[in-house]
């Protein structure tokens, strides 16, 4: 009887079901297997000997140490053909050949089964900011109007206190209103807008308050057309972003805030109906000569509850975002120019 013959490392590596490059000690592929062609739709022939950074960009990491392996999961990877792939990538040493390693890639569906996505992952920041925003927000209040209570119980003259406690419940209060905005999920009416009243109005604001002492400049387009939007949404975005820039120069170095508007061609985003897309060519910029965002949340500033400041509730910009999602149009986070300014950018649809 004839025993038949195992699978071949070649065949082996050919029936994986990932995409898997062989990559050797000077960083260039040895062996790529079929669905490393499908996925890169490149052939075997094309990618031996390629150097791995002229394939594939991978993710540098300050936890990828010599000799051990380093895993990602729902990244973005740049491709030499001008494509971008989103992966989960492990990378691992090959045992006794030093410098030698496998790189396995597949489509990130399977971390975001695992929950390691992005989305969950600032779901899951959210709510745990909300747990002790809130936590620390009402205990303070409540201490104080237990406090208070406690005089009165034991004879202490009521006026003061009572005042005392109306004023902690209302700031409850004002809390969970403010909490609420998040809550209406009803479309904003808009309207064709001037924009420029509505901008003088909030820079005369914000002078008079938050931003006296602070430089605010206007940058603006005066052929710019009217706006599609709902005044007194875009009144708050603006002052909320005014008082955020404000809050952010501190009280040294140049104070100095910059109102910008533009017009853009070309920039649109998807409608959600019939995959069309919607033109949003009105820019209008908060621009900030402060030190910007730390890097480990800039990419996160508009979740609730993420905050670069110890006071820092985290509502702020979660609120703008939300606001200018609900008139159809985006804001965006950005550190510009030389030297480096911060910018917050607004874009909505025109009326016209």
């Amino acid at each position: 009887m004839l025993t038949q013959r195992g699978p071949t490392p070649s065949e082996l590596l050919a029936a994986l079901p990932v995409a898997l490059l062989v990559v050797d000690p000077d960083d260039r592929i040895a062996r790529a297997n079929a669905e490393s062609e499908t996925l890169l739709n490149l052939s075997e022939r094309a990618l031996i000997g390629q150097p791995i950074h002229a394939i594939l960009t991978l993710p540098a990491s300050a936890t990828r140490r010599e000799g051990h392996g380093f895993a990602a999961f729902d990244i973005e990877v740049p491709t030499a053909r001008g494509a971008r792939l989103r992966i989960d990538m492990i990378e691992a040493e090959v045992v006794d050949h030093p410098g030698w390693r496998t790189i396995t890639l597949h489509h990130a569906g399977a971390s975001r089964r695992l929950g390691l996505s992005s989305e969950r992952a600032a779901a899951a920041r959210s709510a745990v900011g909300a747990a002790a925003m809130l936590a620390h927000e009402i205990k303070n209040p409540l201490s104080s109007i237990r406090g208070a209570a406690q005089l009165i119980a034991d004879g202490a003259a009521p006026d003061d206190l009572t005042r005392l406690m109306i004023a902690e419940v209302d700031r409850v209060a004002a809390l969970i209103d403010h909490m609420e905005n998040f809550t209406d999920t009803r479309p904003r009416d808009v309207a064709p807008l001037n924009i420029y009243p509505l901008l003088a109005h909030a820079r005369e604001v914000a002078l008079a308050g938050f931003a006296r002492g602070i430089t605010i400049e206007e940058r603006y387009d005066p052929s710019l057309p009217s706006v599609l939007g709902n005044r007194d949404a875009l009144l708050q975005i603006v002052l909320n972003l005014l008082k955020n820039a404000a809050a952010a120069l501190g009280d040294r170095g140049e104070r100095r805030i910059t109102l910008a508007t533009a017009y853009r061609h070309g920039i649109t985003v998807p409608s959600g109906k019939d995959g069309a897309r919607v033109a949003l060519p009105i820019e209008i910029c908060v621009i900030d000569t402060g030190p910007g965002a730390p890097e480990d949340i800039a990419d996160h500033l508009f979740d609730p509850f993420i905050s670069s400041r110890p006071e820092g509730k985290g509502l702020g910009l979660a609120l703008v975002d939300k606001l200018i999602r609900d008139m159809g149009g985006i804001v965006q986070y950005a550190r510009e120019g030389h030297p480096h300014q911060t910018v917050f950018r607004l874009l909505l649809r025109r009326a016209n």
